[in-house]
């Protein structure tokens, strides 16, 4: 699970002087304004300004916005000492224009003392005009500290920014979230291929069965059949049908499917939805890269400056000391993927994205559907493209190049272990573009987890590029040794999980499977009866490793067994290895028959974690696998249908993919891909994948809006919920890796 904290701004970290300060308001009745003074009839009086010079006019309070500021709240104006109930639900509405017209204010309430919470946000994009904006939340927190604010900055130019009748009032009804799902027939919203599975679901209070029919783009029905009432689904809470139209097996372009009087969105049947896809998943790295400019040549739109290289207002990652404490050096440990939405980059996180990448390669060269020349040299239009190494190895680069700068140097304490992340000293706000983060960057501890890590990842790459780069090779079976053996001296510095300030903690109180992993990554590279025994000796070579919420990067020992099944070595009891790979598919095979929404995942509880569309994808590279071991068509079906959730087939009819399907996710929490909250920036990039449902729901926009949630429904397509909708490295690899799987059943 993808634990993390974020908080979207600073709030009150830079504030002014007062206009002047008003008394507490007492809440708790019914229908009570917040908000003194929200009017500006006369007077200011209550508010704060920041960088602005502001003043009633008209009976709006006016303030003018200087140029040539970097970020949302480097102007602002606002009123604090406001107290909010826990429980009670708020409207939070004004008046608001901008002249010259086009300029976003970010309207928010939050805590305007550390740690800066934001409880309620919207970013509208103003019209010279004045606009009304009115937005409902309900308090997650007892709080007399809070605070309304009108975040202006972030301007090349000068602008003028007015607003009025603000109001907080409390006591107001819970305005009911209600998501648009759609047609009730549910697909696959991008593509079935021409002779795999086609699987539909269809919402119906009908518990008997009921006629369907396929459609071509012209109407014509060209397949008909009948429902199978499945009852109600558990993960949804709706009484669903299933649909089998997989014996239509012709090409083509925007068939719908039809029952009880819905007509599904369109869909393909077709495999090149799953060519592009296998590029764009892999393409997504690119834009995600730290330390180089992001050419707009390679990725339209997209293009940036580079990040974190000691470029004012960056303090840069070229030379990051520790935080206090915890060493007397500093490291350069730029360039890496960052991680997520933030500008953290994450030892643990970044050796299971790197290894699934390496693996969607490594798959290519053994399995009897792969094909390496799919993400070969000039595939993925990358700076390096044309250098003759595979596309999908010089992305994978880039990242194992600063894993390997995270390593101890030698002669320090812990030489040779690996620092586990490095990260703002702060949370930052979104949005905020990678040369424009502030903050001062921090090395955190080296645990044994994130060694591993790099263990792991590290032996991979030096089977893989020994072909290509002999040099690099020997340079990353080096550390993956020097590594391992500090793991051996220090196998129990685990993460502190309160280090969540500025970054995730990712915290691993096992880090058996990770030692698991490391060794069996050894063992394929180099032969070595040491690594072999080790791997023999562990514990989790004989555990269940296939459990319903998938592997992850805490939970490694899945990753070590894949590659022994599939890599070819001398593994004494290799047959056995294969043998459980296989009977993890079985139980896969058997949760997807029964998911009335055909997919191999079923928590515990129904209760969806933290990035539940890669865990789907992750178990459906079990079942890949099983394939790739026998041939068995039951396995390569199973993965195949595995996307049709990711796809739209699902109990919100949304694509968990921005840019493929009609509705899919195109609003992931991220400082960078904010067009929702900046009109100036990209949308995440097509092929990226949204996190998915979370029973959890830990951000408070998630749980103004979604409490209560069943399952499927606990997930909403935001820029502020970050904990059901966020974009992760470690989530395109999944999808990566079972779209290139798709595209080699074709």
């Amino acid at each position: 699970m993808k634990r993390r904290r974020t908080t979207l701004l600073p709030l009150a970290a830079l504030l002014g002087a007062a206009l002047t300060a008003l008394p507490v308001p007492q809440a708790g009745a019914e229908e009570v304004e917040q908000v003194r003074n929200g009017t500006f009839d006369s007077t200011a009086d209550g508010w704060w300004t920041s960088n602005v010079t502001a003043a009633p006019a008209e009976g709006r309070l006016c303030a003018d916005v200087p140029g040539g500021t970097a970020n949302r709240w480097d102007s602002a104006v606002g009123q604090s000492d406001i107290t909010l109930v826990k429980g009670e639900t708020y409207r939070f509405s004004f008046k608001a224009s901008g002249v010259p017209e086009g300029h976003v204010v970010r309207a928010i309430v939050g805590l305007s003392v550390e740690p800066y919470d934001t409880w309620q946000e919207a970013s509208p994009v103003l019209d010279a005009a004045a606009g009304s904006y009115s937005y409902t939340f309900t308090a997650p927190v007892d709080s007399a500290r809070a605070q309304v604010a009108f975040q202006v900055g972030g301007s090349a130019t000068p602008w003028r920014f007015c607003v009025d009748d603000v109001s907080l009032l409390g006591g107001v009804p819970p305005e009911v979230y209600e998501p648009d799902t759609g047609p009730r027939v549910r697909v696959n919203q991008v593509a079935y291929l021409p002779a795999g599975p086609k699987n539909a679901t269809l919402v119906t209070d009908a518990t008997t069965k009921l006629p369907w029919a396929l459609k071509n783009a012209a109407g014509k029905t060209v397949a008909h059949g009948w429902t199978v009432p499945r009852g109600v689904d558990a993960s949804s809470g709706q009484n669903v049908h299933s649909v089998d139209f997989g014996a239509y097996r012709k090409r083509g372009a925007g068939f719908t499917l039809v029952a009880d009087g819905e007509t599904s969105r369109p869909f393909d049947i077709d495999a090149a939805a799953y060519e592009r896809l296998r590029l764009d998943a892999v393409k997504y790295y690119y834009t995600q890269r730290s330390g180089t400019p992001i050419r707009d040549d390679l990725r339209p739109g997209y293009g940036r400056a580079a990040g974190h290289v000691g470029v004012a207002p960056n303090q840069g990652d070229r030379s990051v000391p520790c935080q206090p404490g915890v060493c007397d050096y500093s490291l350069d440990v730029s360039g890496g993927w960052y991680d997520a939405g933030d500008h953290g980059k994450y030892v643990v996180n970044g050796g299971i994205s790197t290894w699934e990448l390496l693996s969607t390669y490594e798959r290519s060269l053994h399995a009897r559907t792969g094909r390496p020349a799919k993400l070969g040299d000039g595939t993925l239009a990358l700076p390096e493209s044309g250098n003759k190494v595979p596309d999908v190895l010089d992305e994978a680069r880039w990242e194992l190049d600063f894993l390997l700068r995270m390593q101890v140097p030698d002669g320090q304490p812990l030489a040779g272990m690996a620092h586990h992340k490095i990260h703002d000293q702060q949370w930052t706000g979104l949005p905020l573009l990678p040369a424009d983060d502030p903050q001062k960057r921090e090395l955190h501890p080296p645990t044994t987890a994130a060694t591993l890590n790099l263990a792991a990842a590290a032996a991979q790459a030096a089977r893989l590029y020994k072909p290509y780069d002999k040099a690099f090779a020997a340079r990353a079976l080096t550390a993956a040794r020097k590594a391992w053996t500090a793991a051996l001296a220090h196998p129990a510095v685990l993460a502190d999980p309160g280090d969540g300030t500025g970054g995730g903690a990712y915290e691993d109180d096992d880090v058996s499977d990770e030692f698991y992993w490391a060794a069996a990554e050894l063992y394929l590279t180099t032969g070595e009866r040491q690594f072999a025994d080790h791997v023999l000796n562990s514990p989790q070579h004989t555990a269940d490793v296939f459990q319903a919420v998938s592997f992850s990067w805490g939970s490694t020992a899945a990753a070590a067994r894949l590659d022994l099944a599939t890599v070819p070595s001398r593994l004494p009891g290799r047959d056995k290895v294969r043998r459980s790979v296989t009977a993890g598919a079985d139980r896969y095979l058997a949760t997807l028959r029964a998911h009335p929404y055909g997919m191999p995942y079923a928590p515990d509880g129904n209760l969806y974690d933290w990035g539940s569309a890669h865990e789907v994808l992750n178990n459906a590279v079990v079942l890949a696998t099983a394939y790739d071991i026998t041939g068995a068509s039951k396995y390569r079906d199973g993965a195949v249908q595995s996307m049709d959730f990711v796809l739209g087939r699902n109990a919100l009819n949304i694509s968990y993919v921005t840019g493929y399907g009609e509705i899919n996710a195109h609003r992931q929490h991220s400082r960078w891909y904010a067009r929702q909250l900046d009109p100036n920036l990209p949308d995440p990039p097509a092929g990226t994948l949204a996190g998915g449902p979370n029973s959890g729901i830990q951000d408070p926009f998630a749980q103004s809006k979604l409490t209560g949630c069943v399952g499927q429904f606990c997930y909403i397509d935001d820029i502020q919920s970050w904990s059901t909708n966020e974009t992760a490295v470690n989530w395109n690899a999944a999808l990566a890796r079972i779209a290139s799987f798709v595209a080699d059943q074709a």
